[in-house]
């Protein structure tokens, strides 16, 4: 039986190796490792364009969107922050694409961090474009500090990862208006939104932290089964 081919999005930037110093399709290979790890075949998404989006949406049994860079606030409404990062907005309109395509077409989909937060602009929402002014608080952005989130049983992510997480996921932006179809399904202690999922799909869930790091995989296996339906 063949493994199901999940594409990754990835970032289109200068790189070194050797005595080049040229542009490259780049990812942490976490994500490579986890759906190597859980039975798919790993496939990166270069963001050139979005005359491949049908086709790869076509060709693929599953789509993590990586994390990554802050999303352009212009992009849901917002106005820019001079503390977030400077924009990509070739990447930004390749996953906006993509997140649309995979979701007209019931492909199983895994939004991780910045993922998450495309997810919902597709979806038409909006986010916070700086948290810590919002809660008051810098605990989200802090690399080293480990939290523990409460999960809705009933959901898809409950039913992968339990009720309960203990996650590390840095992050200064965060889901304000939940996109069209979207439920918040995790939360922090301050109630801001961890992991969202799409009604009526076959499998699209996103989550504020990193699951392909670290030991535990069940998330990407849960994609991966679910592609391979």
């Amino acid at each position: 039986m063949s493994r199901p081919l999940i594409g990754i999005t990835a970032y289109f930037e200068a790189a070194r190796w050797s005595t080049w110093v040229r542009e490259a399709v780049l990812s942490p290979p976490a994500y490579a490792r986890a759906v190597e790890k859980a039975g798919g075949a790993p496939v990166l998404l270069p963001p050139l364009g979005l005359g491949g989006v049908d086709d790869y949406v076509r060709g693929l049994s599953g789509v993590i969107l990586a994390g990554g860079g802050d999303l352009d606030p212009a992009l849901y409404g917002a106005a820019r922050d001079r503390r977030t990062a400077e924009p990509q907005p070739q990447r930004d309109r390749f996953e906006l694409a993509l997140a649309r395509a995979a979701v007209q077409a019931d492909m199983p989909l895994l939004a991780v961090a910045r993922g998450m937060h495309v997810l919902n602009v597709a979806q038409g929402g909006t986010l916070i474009p700086w948290l810590p002014e919002e809660v008051g608080h810098d605990r989200h952005a802090d690399a080293g500090r480990a939290h523990v989130i409460q999960i809705s049983v009933s959901s898809r992510l409950g039913k992968a990862v339990g009720d309960r997480a203990e996650v590390t996921a840095p992050h200064h932006q965060a889901v304000k208006r939940l996109g069209s179809g979207l439920l918040a399904v995790a939360w922090a202690d301050d109630q801001i939104v961890e992991g969202v999922e799409l009604q009526g799909h076959r499998f699209a869930v996103g989550v504020q932290w990193h699951p392909e790091r670290g030991g535990d995989n069940r998330l990407v296996e849960a994609l991966v089964e679910a592609a391979a339906r």
